[in-house]
């Protein structure tokens, strides 16, 4: 037998913990010296300690976890709940990791304001036809926008492919605004003929006589700061903006996202 603190140490918790549990019902302990008080606990009940410490981690009440032990739920079952909650655990940090990057966006984005002039050229833009697939997502945000438009390319890429077909240029997105929120459009330039069937869109995205262009590097997460230079830049140079900007995909998709480079086009006209 072990006595408290042993116990607590092999067990990976406080001794004010163990007592807590006594107290409760949850884990008594295998003997107590009715001279002294010592709490003496055996080996075995680690197990029982281990799965009281997982439920808990679960995020259950410790009433609820006392009611699920006296059911003695078995290793299996535990297992499946442990991993659920691992999926959902791991799902959450990803999400705080997302919502830490747009908050460092939107810093640099505020800390950029009134620095260096931004470097947008006019240029006008070809016309080109892309293959494409489309998807909705909620508003322009960059995170709203990412996981709609992401998977969109993976699955084009793979149809591209299937089909034999090249691609022949840098890919584009664009946007549209509907009921429903945005409709992205994620397009890779190909030569073929259109009415050709084969699973996606053929579409001829038209030329802009006048494009407001500047460029952005690194991951589209941070697009913001760099379009924020781009807007301040068409009011200040007396032009006028007509509609959302494209995106071209000049270096992209290499596995590492500092490396990307991004081309923002938006067609303006002169302030009259």
């Amino acid at each position: 037998m072990f006595i408290i603190g042993d116990f607590a140490r092999l067990g990976r918790v406080s001794v004010r913990m163990l007592r807590h549990y006594d107290a409760l019902g949850l884990l008594r302990p295998a003997r107590v010296d009715q001279d002294t008080g010592y709490r003496y606990y055996e080996a075995g009940q680690l197990s029982r300690l281990h799965r009281l410490i997982a439920l808990k981690d679960l995020g259950l009440s410790l009433q609820q976890v006392g009611q699920i032990l006296q059911e003695k739920v078995g290793t299996e079952e535990l297992h499946g709940m442990l991993r659920l909650r691992r999926a959902e655990l791991a799902a959450q940090v990803a999400d705080d990791t997302a919502r830490l990057a747009r908050v460092e966006a939107r810093l640099r984005a505020i800390e950029t304001e009134g620095g260096m002039p931004a470097d947008v050229i006019i240029k006008s833009t070809p016309a080109v036809r892309l293959a494409e697939l489309s998807g909705i997502a909620e508003s322009y945000e960059s995170d709203k926008i990412g996981p709609v438009v992401q998977p969109l390319y993976v699955e084009l890429c793979r149809r591209l492919d299937q089909a034999g077909i090249a691609i022949v240029g840098p890919s584009i997105a664009y946007y549209e605004q509907v009921p429903e929120g945005v409709r992205v459009h994620a397009g890779a330039p190909v030569n073929i003929e259109k009415g050709e069937s084969h699973g996606f869109d053929v579409v001829d995205v038209p030329a802009i006589e006048q494009a407001a262009v500047i460029v952005h590097h690194g991951p589209m997460e941070n697009v913001d700061a760099t379009f924020q230079r781009l807007a301040r830049w068409i009011e200040d140079n007396g032009y006028r903006s007509h509609g959302i900007a494209r995106e071209v995909y000049l270096k992209y998709g290499d596995g590492d996202p500092s490396t990307w480079v991004t081309e923002l086009q938006e067609a303006v006209t002169r302030r009259g």
